[in-house]
């Protein structure tokens, strides 16, 4: 896959802005950046794309962050993963984009209608396995699994920093995970521009970098505030954005 170069410097800003938001909030630029690859490139090379630019992001947040990683909510969310990805890997669906779409939105909004005692708490072994195996499907066949993610992380009693450091090692794996199901299990897979793969990681290291201050400067409560905020504006957006697709001729 070729890229023009005008498309090439858009997609390499907007990787920095993407990358800048994760890197402060440990969530949401992944979903926004998705959106953006969805509507410019075919699905398996948008996939593949976002994998390299999520590792690169998510790699570099860890190691800034590394001293902060809670490896007991760490390990049961990439273990749940790694079942999901042997599970899809036997089915190799890849839905289209306006289904895609769609379940981006109204995963967050189903997590938040659970019962009171199905609430996410990252700290619980069993719901680690559970939400890594739901966010590889996500991730499998939406190219993201931030909603669900970022909500069961918020759930607990975790601090800024742990959030951020824990997700990103755990999408790290998932985003891994993704690049080898869209870059070799599914037939036909994408062909990436390796130009547009090195502004990838370059963007993502930048943004990821200048974030890092401010989630300093941040309380707690103005973390999980802005994070949920964040998750439901970008939600509502995929519904009607999914919505528009189905409804288009």
């Amino acid at each position: 896959m070729l890229t023009a170069p005008l498309m090439a410097a858009g997609l390499g800003a907007v990787m920095v802005a993407t990358a800048f938001l994760s890197g402060l909030f440990g969530m949401a630029g992944g979903l926004i950046l998705a959106g953006v690859l969805l509507a410019v490139l075919p699905l398996p090379a948008a996939m593949a794309l976002h994998a390299v630019t999520q590792i690169a992001s998510n790699l570099w947040r860890g190691l800034l962050w590394w001293r902060h990683v809670c490896w007991n909510v760490a390990l049961p969310f990439v273990a749940g993963s790694m079942v999901g990805l042997a599970a899809w890997s036997m089915v190799r669906y890849v839905p289209g984009k306006p289904a895609a779409v769609l379940m981006l939105g109204v995963t967050p909004f189903l997590v938040r209608l659970l019962p009171t005692g199905l609430k996410p708490n990252p700290e619980q072994f069993r719901q680690g396995l559970l939400y890594g195996s739901a966010s590889m499907t996500l991730l499998l066949l939406t190219g993201v699994s931030g909603p669900l993610v970022d909500t069961f992380f918020l759930g607990g009693r975790l601090d800024r920093r742990q959030i951020v450091a824990t997700k990103a090692v755990c999408q790290v794996c998932g985003h891994g995970a993704k690049l080898a199901y869209f870059g070799v299990i599914i037939e036909g897979s994408a062909n990436l521009d390796p130009l547009l793969c090195a502004i990838a990681v370059a963007a993502s290291v930048l943004g990821t970098s200048l974030a890092r201050r401010l989630l300093e400067a941040m309380t707690d409560i103005q973390f999980r505030l802005w994070a949920n905020r964040l998750i439901t504006a970008i939600a509502c957006f995929y519904l009607l954005q999914g919505a528009y697709l189905l409804a288009r001729p």
